[in-house]
């Protein structure tokens, strides 16, 4: 027996067959009596598991036909300072990341001013491009102050986020960001690398990321439009 309610035990089950694609997208749902009778549950409780997944934007209905599956739009919560695969793994997602470019290079002006360096002087750029359930989701170019770029780039950047690196291998305590969103079109690149048509739009994160009172993490991150979202609970005091 399970303290957890059946309709949110029936919601997680109908989550990871969307999210793992048993359940593709656009496809229509067994129907409510199919899931009664393959649950051993009541039609309410079914109607309330499916309601969940509404609001998340998990599925959608057709007045008269029924439920289908969306495209699932990932999410981050912005009122924590988290890694993309500290992000996801909670709601299910696979995550990894290929590695496009490594390099030392000298700090733009806005890098310099960033992370309170003179301009030109050198710093460490890494370039990954971060995949979602095996679905080319963002790109991300990072720049570290020299020493703290040449570390990680000795570590495995493809399966572990940069933050978990950051505070467990190198000691850092991470405690806040500044962060500043704004939409934009992918040039040659970006939907190169996205497998996106040039000009489909993209949310560009710009995150200065802060160990103490220290700035170690200036970022450009490229996220697809069509495929994610953060969001940003207000209150109001």
């Amino acid at each position: 027996m399970s303290s957890v309610p059946l309709h949110t035990q029936i919601r997680e089950i109908i989550r990871r067959r969307v999210l793992d694609g048993t359940y593709a997208p656009h496809s229509q749902m067994p129907s409510e009596s199919q899931m009664m009778e393959a649950f051993s549950v009541s039609r309410i409780t079914i109607r309330q598991a499916l309601g969940d997944l509404q609001k998340e934007g998990l599925i959608f209905k057709v007045p008269g036909k029924g439920s289908f599956v969306a495209k699932p739009k990932a999410f981050q919560n912005l009122s924590r300072l988290q890694g993309f695969g500290e992000a996801m793994a909670p709601s299910g997602y696979e995550t990894f990341s290929q590695v496009l470019s490594m390099r030392q290079v000298p700090a733009s002006e806005v890098v310099a001013r960033r992370l309170q360096l003179g301009q030109g002087d050198a710093v460490y750029e890494i370039q990954r491009l971060r995949y979602l359930n095996r679905e080319p989701i963002s790109v991300d170019q990072s720049f570290f102050p020299l020493a703290l770029g040449e570390r990680l780039a000795q570590e495995d950047l493809p399966t572990r986020d940069i933050f978990v690196i950051l505070e467990n291998d190198f000691g850092l305590h991470l405690t806040h960001a500044d962060v500043q969103i704004e939409a934009i079109s992918a040039d040659e690149f970006l939907a190169r690398q996205l497998r996106i048509a040039e000009g489909s739009p993209l949310l560009r994160i710009e995150r200065l990321t802060y160990a103490d009172a220290q700035p170690v993490d200036f970022e450009f991150l490229y996220y697809r439009g069509d495929a994610f979202q953060y969001r940003l609970r207000i209150d109001r005091t």
